[in-house]
């Protein structure tokens, strides 16, 4: 074992799938190691305080270790969790949002729900892999990129993707290989629906009418009866995209089905990438929101309408709202598509800018569905007070730390109590924790001298925390400073000694030579019979 090599027992999972480990007072997060293994490991990364590092190998095993089935399993960025058995992948997703939830947001939910998790395979059916040509590698590669690193893995199968898109890795080097801008193509988007798939090639330059030719030629070949593939540019931003080959398929949708809720969508804009577990996620969504006729519902970060198309179809009013004016365009669209128009209303707004006035003026909510991105909804749950407060709030949350600060203020300064709450493995083989709470209005909200003096009181104490923090790494850095300094006082002192008492040393050091050289055997003398 090298000296940078140093074995740890590891004791926990952290939120991105790391094995925690605590070495000679350092907390060590080692990329590929689960809970109770022994391990040795090599840092990448020190802090005074941590250490990033990744298993060398494992001395000792977890029962829920497992064989990863991608050979490029370590070397991709794209999964993290392939080692983990897919059910203790679940149970350590839950305990994430527990330990969320208990630490940051301070809350526990009456109730846990039962995990959603569906496919552990072929699920994603939304991903951007890159392009590149490298001479070195003999061409161009295609796939995500390498862990930790701007360079691109070189792949030739990626297990999450369908099946029909996976085995067109290769074909999509070889491909590429062709354009005449096989140098000004760095990325490919791929768009599963339910009735085509659309790979979008973001290309820097225009194509000739040979690439055209090449691009003809690929989707003749790849496409199947089951599976019909369409080819779009993307000359600059997202809503510059727009199909070449061929001009005329079916249009890119996916469905909700227990809602009888089509959703067509261009192949840049935001859908959930597993369409299986959305359509289980917008049910259990629904079930706990329980929305009735002739109420007037919110839905907030609506997107296309994946929750306030299912919302209206139980005879709900909606007004949904979204800080994007593309995607509030395509939800009014999908809206009409599906024949609910008169059943909701959509807005464009930055949810992060929510104020209590603001609300207000958008009127009286009966309930509440919220989607928001990773940033989660700060603004809007403060924003939140006794007059305007909906009686249900239904919160999908796709990172559970967010999650666990907005439930800290609906449920300690908002009046509403936790009653459920549990993981969606949308993104399974990552450390990705999606999530579903409900929350129920059960009491007042504090007055806004209240939360504002909370909020002071925890801002004196993060404050405090910081400085002292600071103030122990600045008694470790001078106890520190000061035992160099003594070593090397130490080391003068002993040659200063050294220096004064040179005759004497030099004596002693004769003298030692010559006893060894007397007991030393003489070479010249006869061998004894």
């Amino acid at each position: 074992m090298s000296h940078s090599q140093t074995v740890a027992l590891v004791e926990s999972l952290d939120y991105e799938g790391r094995g925690v480990a605590h070495v000679e007072g350092k907390t060590i997060f080692i990329d590929g190691a689960l809970p109770y293994e022994k391990v040795i490991y090599r840092a990448y990364r020190k802090k005074p305080t941590y250490e990033n590092a990744d298993v060398i190998s494992v001395l000792k095993e977890s029962f829920v270790r497992t064989k990863p089935r991608c050979p490029h399993f370590g070397v991709c960025g794209g999964c993290s969790m392939q080692h983990v058995e897919f059910s203790a992948q679940v149970a350590i997703k839950q305990r994430v949002l527990e330990d969320n939830l208990a630490h940051l947001g301070k809350v526990k939910a009456e109730r846990i729900l039962p995990p959603i998790a569906g496919p552990a395979w072929g699920y994603r059916h939304r991903a951007r892999m890159s392009a590149r040509y490298v001479e070195k590698k003999g061409g161009v590669l295609v796939g995500f990129h390498e862990k930790r690193s701007s360079f691109i893995a070189d792949m030739h199968e990626c297990h999450i993707l369908p099946p029909h898109i996976s085995r067109l890795i290769d074909p999509l080097r070889a491909m590429i290989e062709r354009l005449s801008i096989k140098q000004r193509m760095p990325q490919v988007e791929i768009a599963v629906g339910a009735k085509v798939s659309v790979l979008v090639f973001r290309n820097m330059d225009d194509i000739s009418e040979d690439d055209l030719k090449v691009f003809a030629e690929f989707v003749d070949t790849h496409t199947h009866i089951h599976h019909p593939l369409q080819i779009w540019l993307q000359p600059k931003g997202p809503d510059t995209c727009y199909p070449i080959y061929p001009e005329n398929a079916p249009k890119l949708s996916y469905e909700i089905a227990d809602f009888d809720v089509e959703m067509p969508y261009y192949p840049t804009e935001f859908t959930q990438v597993n369409p299986e577990i959305n359509n289980v996620m917008v049910a259990r969504a629904l079930k706990l929101l329980d929305p009735q006729p002739g109420e007037r519902i919110a839905d907030m970060f609506c997107g296309i309408g994946n929750f306030t198309l299912p919302i209206a179809r139980s005879g709900a009013t909606v007004h949904g709202m979204e800080g994007s004016q593309a995607l509030v365009k395509r939800a009014i669209e999908n809206a009409t598509h599906n024949g609910l128009e008169d059943s909701v209303s959509y807005e464009m707004a930055n949810l992060f800018d929510v104020t209590e006035e603001s609300f207000a003026a958008l009127g009286h909510f009966d309930k509440m569905l919220i989607d928001p991105p990773r940033d989660g909804a700060m603004a809007l749950v403060k924003a939140i007070t006794d007059e305007t407060a909906p009686a249900r709030i239904v919160y999908v949350s796709c990172n559970p730390a967010t999650l666990a600060r907005d439930a800290n203020v609906l449920v300690n300064t908002k009046g509403y109590t936790l009653k459920a709450g549990g993981i969606i493995n949308m993104f399974p083989h990552t450390a990705h924790v999606e999530s579903v709470a409900w929350f129920e209005k059960t009491g007042p909200c504090m007055s806004r001298a209240e939360t504002e003096a909370i909020e002071a009181a925890e801002a004196a104490a993060r404050a405090a925390a910081k400085e002292a923090k600071k103030a122990r790494e600045a008694a470790a850095a001078k106890a520190k400073a000061d035992e160099e300094a003594e070593r090397i006082a130490q080391k003068a002192a002993r040659r200063q000694h050294y220096l004064e008492n040179q005759p004497y040393y030099d004596a002693r050091n004769k003298k030692a030579e010559g006893n060894a050289d007397a007991a030393a055997p003489d070479s010249q003398a006869e061998p004894k019979e």
